[in-house]
């Protein structure tokens, strides 16, 4: 797994094979990070679910001005930590936690950003964490919120538009946009 652009791009991301991890496809990142290409800059990421920190650092690589990474998984996070030391990387903060957990630590922190790409089969993931997020105002004017998944999700919520929903094999992702 490599990232795909920016100042890192092609550098590798050691933990993809991590049990547990399924990093987003090459082919859906490179989707994704198109679409939300002009958020990126100068932004606050907060990539909850991080498996591999694929998403993360590819927000990292193309500008992003802060990153947080968040998985209960501590091979995955010393994985991460691992990635940030080889790749020189100084505007990154990994925490090891469970998402619930981890969102009360983030209650006072505005987020542009924030990625929920959780286990499959279990959507309440995605659906508790948006909420809290907004419930909270974590996300700043105009941020986003980009929720891959594999089944039907909940998608209205106050404040929140669709900008992108789509289908890419068995898999969706499906990007929010503050109206506020």
């Amino acid at each position: 797994m490599r990232i795909i652009s920016g100042i890192l791009k092609g550098r590798v991301i050691k933990g993809y094979e991590i049990e547990g991890t399924r990093p987003t496809m090459d082919r859906v990142k490179e989707s994704i990070f198109s679409s939300i290409q002009n958020y990126i800059p100068d932004s606050v990421v907060l990539d909850l679910f991080a498996g591999s920190g694929n998403l993360g650092f590819e927000a990292i690589s193309n500008y992003a001005n802060k990153c947080y990474f968040v998985d209960k998984n501590k091979k995955c996070t010393d994985m991460i930590n691992e990635n940030i030391k080889l790749f020189k990387i100084d505007n990154a903060s990994v925490i090891t936690s469970d998402y619930k957990e981890a969102l009360i630590k983030f209650k006072d922190t505005k987020f542009d950003i924030v990625f929920l790409d959780p286990p499959y089969k279990n959507n309440d993931y995605i659906d508790y964490s948006v909420k809290y997020i907004i419930d909270n105002n974590m996300l700043n004017k105009n941020g986003i919120i980009i929720c891959e998944y594999d089944n039907n999700i909940i998608t209205d919520y106050d404040n929140l538009e669709i900008i992108k929903e789509k289908k890419y094999g068995d898999k969706f992702v499906l990007i929010f946009k503050n109206k506020l």
